[in-house]
């Protein structure tokens, strides 16, 4: 229908220009007859092909530092190659990684030898303790109980020397001196007695806890220092294993089978790229290199202009067409964004909102990254009458268009509905069959325009205004 409608409007340009032998006339207009039939209201737009199931091939390489800018790529696999889960994928320089591997395999060395000398240190103040207890203590103690012993025996011999003493005396054959010599005797004799018991009570109850609380404290410490340098081992070990794990992750292995792509990012002040998947390239941690997409699950992601966003709901229906693949593909509008696309420097200030539109059967020759042509359906009418948008004036927020009848040419108000970037609906003021002029702008003086009110928010903008201060 649309070709036909393209062939008359050609045929009638023709006419209108060189079907005159005097030259073209001016002031004809070009006709067209207002038809009934299906409508489709369809917004188009341009996109970008990608797979909606990617599985991203992420650095894991942790950066070396605030002032470096990333690890550099000394091997990439070519874009598009095919790939099994397994193969290598990306190679990254670990020289660094293993410049500090050696240096942290002589720290773990010096940790380790740390926690040998202080776990010896907690086993000989464990025997220093055990030593003192099984040996100085019950050698002091001992010796001490001999010491009491002898004591006692030496009081018993001076008490019975002083006793004897006191008979002999008694029978005139001691004098007196020697009497309290033996007394003294026996007073020195229970001196050293009591000596002997008091240092015995002060080694069992004083010495031996103080002795006991030094070794303890000593075995305490010795655990402590142990503890710290295990932890600090500890430590060290897991810093080593980091690192070997480090330079592990540096060759990248594909964790699925699929078809490589390149995560290249550009600016969006331009289009320049600010990071290319190459050789050479600096990553960063936790930056995407390569995305394996499902070749089964593809999508377009296309920008839609603001003027058409409101129009744009998930569920609608769309074609895809590229130019690799004959034919259309039917999909669906999966996502609409709520916000707008930054925008640039260089961009204009129309908006832009990215809509995700899956193809619900996606042919085998497509491509992430190929260029679709988006035809979203926002409205399909089976039944409706239809002029094309050219034969359409404006007026005061009113549309007219010019009928022919038998007399002339008259001024019709119509209420338009649904329209696209070629026709648009007529729910009022024409009916199927009409012959309508195509370009009413250029002949104004056979419009007849009626008076219509319109719209004015004055005086709602008065009353708005009314309280406003003075500028200063």
């Amino acid at each position: 229908m649309l070709g036909l409608l393209a062939v008359f409007a050609v045929g009638a340009y023709a006419t209108y220009h060189y079907g005159f032998a005097d030259g073209p006339l001016v002031d004809a207009v070009i006709t067209q007859t207002v038809i009934r039939g299906p409508f489709d209201h369809i917004v188009i737009e341009q996109g970008e092909i990608e797979s909606s199931s990617n599985v991203d091939v992420i650095c894991q390489v942790k950066s070396q530092g605030s002032g470096t800018s990333g690890t550099p790529i000394l091997w990439v696999i070519d874009e598009g190659t095919y790939v099994k889960a397994g193969d290598k994928l990306v190679e990254l320089d670990a020289s660094a990684l293993e410049n500090q591997l050696k240096t942290q395999r002589i720290a773990v060395s010096g940790a380790e030898a740390m926690v040998i000398s202080s776990d010896a240190a907690v086993r000989t103040s464990e025997i220093a303790l055990q030593e003192y207890l099984e040996g100085t203590f019950m050698s002091e103690r001992k010796a001490i109980l001999s010491e009491i012993d002898v004591a006692q025996q030496e009081l018993l011999t001076t008490e019975l020397k002083l006793a004897s003493a006191e008979r002999m005396a008694a029978k005139g054959m001691f004098n007196k001196r020697q009497v309290q010599a033996e007394g003294f005797a026996v007073s020195n004799a229970k001196n050293v007695l009591e000596d002997a018991q008091s240092r015995l009570g002060i080694l069992e109850r004083l010495t031996k806890e103080k002795f006991k609380v030094q070794f303890e404290s000593d075995i305490e410490a010795a655990k402590a220092k142990l503890k710290a340098d295990a932890s600090v081992l500890a430590e060290e070990e897991d810093k080593l294993r980091d690192l070997q794990d480090q330079i592990t992750k540096c060759i990248m292995l594909s964790p699925v089978e699929g078809v490589v792509v390149h995560n290249n990012q550009y600016s969006s002040r331009g289009g320049s790229a600010e990071f290319v998947v190459e050789e050479g390239a600096m990553v960063r941690e936790r930056q995407t290199i390569i995305k394996l997409p499902d070749p089964t699950k593809m999508q377009v992601k296309a920008s839609i202009n603001e003027q058409n966003i409101t129009l744009i709901a998930e569920g609608m229906a769309a074609k895809i067409k590229v130019n690799a693949v004959d034919g259309d593909m039917l999909a669906r509008i999966k996502r609409v964004n709520k916000y707008p696309e930054p925008s640039s420097y260089f961009s204009s200030s129309v908006k832009k909102y990215t809509t995700f539109v899956e193809i619900l059967s996606p042919a085998n020759a497509i491509r992430t990254g190929m260029t679709a042509e988006v035809r979203i359906f926002v409205r399909q009418i089976p039944d409706a009458v239809q002029i094309p948008v050219h034969g359409i004036y404006e007026y005061k927020r009113h549309h007219f268009a010019l009928r022919k009848n038998a007399d002339g040419w008259e001024t019709v108000a119509i209420k338009i509905g649904a329209t696209n970037d070629k026709m648009v609906t007529i729910e009022e003021g024409l009916t199927e069959g009409d012959l309508i002029g195509l370009n009413p702008r250029q002949h104004l003086d056979l419009l007849e325009l009626p008076e219509v009110d319109e719209v004015s928010d004055r005086d709602r903008l008065a009353e708005i205004g009314a309280d406003a201060g003075t500028p200063s």
